[in-house]
């Protein structure tokens, strides 16, 4: 054991120690060479600044559903009002329809990283799995009439406007140039045919129930040509629409009437308008009740929807919808939906949260959705700012999970016993269904309202939803299976190969789940209970979303104002967690134990004996004991002086020297010889590169222990290796590297002193290889196909010519 000379100097020293010379990388540099110049748009601070401005576009349209072609057909007035300081030649418009289109470039550039990507499934950005549904998608989506079918662009008397159209982009050239804080109003007639989800996929389409009633469900979006974004740091965000890349879009009002068969039920962005038209009078009397109900009331019940799955209208009803400030519409519609409804009030909120879904979807549905809702809607309030739209809806249909004002299409059903009939629903799908709609419903506030560019960042909107949807999920129940946000959760992920950082466009992700949801949801997890802490993190995060709800953040406006907020220089992290694919992988490598020295010589001595016996007895030492025979023994007169005292006896000239030290000392330097403290210096490597607070677990001798946090500020001087003092009042036994799992640490193996075991099974089993007995194979009974006469008959001929054969 090493000792340590009492010495400020020697504190000073210790305390700053780090390895030795390396090549210096600097983890802490600030962003400036990364982060776009502060602007009088977007300030130093990450605020909008006092010359902030954003673009408009009010909408009129007029939509139909014909359900016998499963096609939409529509008009619509947009006006466009240039709150820019720029004048504007043309506009862009938004056509995603034509990503459905065979020759789109999301069909051309489909591909697979590989070919053992094309055997194990992996397919990045694509819809397609493998075997049936792969082929069935690459021939559908070839013979599928997709797209817009624009027929006429005019302005608003009528005239023809020029246009160009590039893929899903249209360019709208204007007679007259668009001066700043001047409106244009168009006109546009448009139709497609709508993709069925299943086979096409892609955030909207139509589900067949074939099997059941013949009916189907039509969950519709990017069903009209919509402006795309004009904005100070972009300018036109025309970027094509490949399918991950999502939508970047204009706030504005809406007003929309729908036709649909007068047997369906309409669920759509905004306030109906017309419920004495479209509802029937025990429906619009439930309807009232629900807004002020503790629980959720019915409005259109299941024997209803059952009733009308057995007819088909041959008329039809317009519902009427308004919606005020929102950047998109979308809608469902069906004959089968149940619909119930509840009112939630509180602060400024006052939302009426509403669900609806097939009969196919109970029990599930009507026992989780609008309480999913209202739960959302109360706990986003907390951490970021109050709902302010009237309604919020969730939708059961064949979209997974997508979000649109107001409205979210959402999967998840029971699924039926073969034997019994009886619905029944896992433990995976009763908390999946209650995550996609906390993330599809929580999307409203990222990015319906804290409107990012998705086009450009996918995490923006995603990554704060996972982790807003993380902290709603703990809301829930104690225990819930949340997937997304707890650091050990996203262990795997990083460790793994081929990533990209978080900075990456959305187009090039190859593992959006991953990438853009996962990672920076459990960074900003990290960042709020290990970096900040909940106070601060809190207080600067309901900060970011104030000052963005409606209105368009970057990145840089993110970084910069949680840094404002905070009063914390945050650039680290960002650097690491969002710029790099480093991980965190914090090594102990090693601890060297000191005391305090007390220069009394009565005590120095007596402790170094006591060091020197307890060095292990040397093997020669062991074999000489009761063997060999001394000569002193034989013969004591040759014993003198140093055979009666050893190194460690105390002589007056030590008495004398510690007296004469002592009284030249201070009372605080007398008293810091009497502490007795224990110090060690612990070194640390961090192997994965990603710079960490160190969050030390240390146990003492009494077995007590205690956890101290470490900023990550103390790799500032040494990103790779640092020696860090930690001085303790009795012996260290045990010290461990992020006892929680709180800091997404890859490898836990080197993370404690002593070295832990990793406990583990060793399941025994019994090695068998293939048989491979092709005999056999041939000769086993042949069961002919359920739904075919011909293969029957062809299952029989092939029994007959294996008898001939043997």
């Amino acid at each position: 054991m090493k000792r340590l000379p009492l010495s400020l100097a020697a504190f000073s020293l210790v305390a700053s120690l780090t390895a030795s010379a390396q090549t210096f990388d600097d983890k802490f540099r600030q962003l400036d060479e990364l982060l776009p110049t502060p602007t009088d748009t977007r300030t130093a601070s990450g605020a909008p600044g006092h010359a902030y401005w954003q673009q408009r576009a009010d909408y009129r349209i007029r939509v139909s559903l014909d359900e016998a072609r499963r096609a939409i057909s529509g008009t619509e007035t947009v006006t466009y009002h240039n709150k820019s300081p720029d004048t504007l030649a043309y506009l862009w418009v938004q056509l995603d329809q034509n990503m459905f289109r065979a020759d789109s470039d999301n069909r051309n550039i489909s591909s697979y990283p590989s070919r053992d990507a094309w055997r194990t499934g992996v397919t990045p950005g694509s819809q397609a799995g493998l075997g049936y549904e792969a082929a069935r998608f690459l021939v559908e989506s070839r013979k599928f009439d997709g797209g817009f079918k624009v027929t006429s662009v005019t302005d608003g008397s009528g005239r023809p406007l020029r246009n160009v159209i590039n893929k899903t982009m249209m360019r709208i050239d204007l007679p007259q140039p668009l001066k700043p804080g001047a409106s244009v109003s168009f006109n546009m007639a448009w139709s497609f045919n709508v993709p069925e989800t299943n086979v096409l996929g892609r955030r909207m389409g139509f589900e067949r129930f074939d099997k059941q009633d013949k009916n189907d469900l039509f969950e519709i979006a990017q069903f009209f040509p919509r402006m795309a974004a004009y904005y100070d740091t972009h300018g036109w965000q025309n970027k094509q629409y490949l399918g991950d890349g999502e939508f970047t879009l204009e706030f504005g009002d809406y007003e929309v009437e729908i036709t649909v068969p007068s047997d369906h039920i309409v669920a759509a962005t905004g306030e109906l308008q017309n419920p004495d038209a479209v509802l029937s009078p025990a429906q619009r009397d439930r309807l009232k009740q629900a807004r002020s109900a503790d629980k959720p009331v019915v409005i259109v019940t299941q024997l209803e929807a059952e009733a009308a799955e057995k007819g088909r209208a041959t008329t039809n009803k317009t519902w009427r919808f308004k919606a005020k400030n929102v950047r998109d519409f979308a809608f469902a519609t069906s004959r089968k939906f149940i619909w119930d409804a509840q009112g939630f009030k509180k602060g400024d909120t006052n939302v009426l949260a509403m669900s609806y879904y097939p009969k196919e979807g109970n029990p599930l549905w009507e026992k989780y959705s609008t309480q999913a809702i209202i739960h959302t809607i109360d706990s986003y309030n907390k951490y970021s700012f109050d709902y302010p739209y009237p309604v919020a809806i969730s939708v059961n249909g064949p979209v997974g999970g997508m979000e649109y004002p107001m409205i979210s299409f959402n999967g998840g059903r029971p699924s039926k016993d073969k034997k019994t009939g009886a619905l029944t629903y896992s433990k995976n799908t009763k908390y999946g269904l209650i995550s996609v709609i906390i993330h599809e419903v929580g999307h409203n506030y990222f990015p319906m309202i804290v409107n990012s560019d998705e086009r450009q960042w996918t995490w923006m909107d995603e990554g704060l939803n996972s982790f807003m949807q993380f902290l709603a999920e703990q809301a829930w129940e104690e225990h819930y299976p949340a997937r997304r946000g707890e650091a050990r959760n996203i262990v795997d992920y990083m460790k793994s190969r081929n990533q990209q950082p978080i900075m990456t466009n959305s187009e090039s992700v190859t593992n959006r789940g991953g990438n853009a949801y996962a990672k920076p949801a459990t960074a900003l997890n990290v960042l709020r209970e290990t970096v900040l802490g909940r106070e601060l993190f809190d207080f600067a995060f309901k900060e970011y979303a104030q000052r963005w709800k409606f209105k368009r953040p970057t990145p840089a406006d993110f970084f910069r104002t949680m840094e404002d907020a905070s009063g914390t220089d945050l650039d680290w992290f960002w650097r690491g967690w969002f710029y790099t694919t480093d991980a965190v992988d914090v090594s102990v490598d090693g601890i060297s134990e000191y005391t305090i020295g007390t220069k009394d010589p009565e005590v120095e001595k007596a402790w170094q004996k006591a060091q020197r016996d307890a060095q292990p007895e040397s093997l020669t030492d062991q074999r000489n004991k009761g063997t060999l025979s001394r000569r002193v023994d034989a013969h004591p007169e040759l014993k003198d002086f140093y055979n009666e005292h050893d190194d460690f006896t105390v002589t007056n000239r030590d008495r004398n020297k510690y007296n004469e030290a002592v009284e030249g000392l201070e009372d605080w330097e007398k008293a810091l010889l009497k502490e007795g403290k224990h110090l060690y210096l612990v070194d640390f490597s961090n192997i994965g590169g990603l710079v960490s607070p160190l969050v030390l677990e240390i146990q003492l001798a009494s077995g007590k222990k205690y956890v101290e946090r470490v900023p990550a500020e103390v790799w500032r001087y040494s990103p790779r290796k640092i020696t860090k003092l930690i001085i303790t009042d009795e012996p260290m036994v045990g010290l461990v590297q992020d006892p929680y799992l709180e800091t997404a640490d890859i490898d836990v193996g080197n993370n404690a002193w002593p070295r832990k075991a990793t406990p583990s099974r060793l399941e025994l089993f019994k090695s068998s290889q293939p048989q491979n007995d092709m005999m056999k194979d041939f000769n086993e009974k042949l069961k002919p196909a359920k739904d075919s006469k011909e293969a029957t008959k062809a299952a029989e001929q092939a029994v007959e010519a294996g008898k001939a054969v043997e």
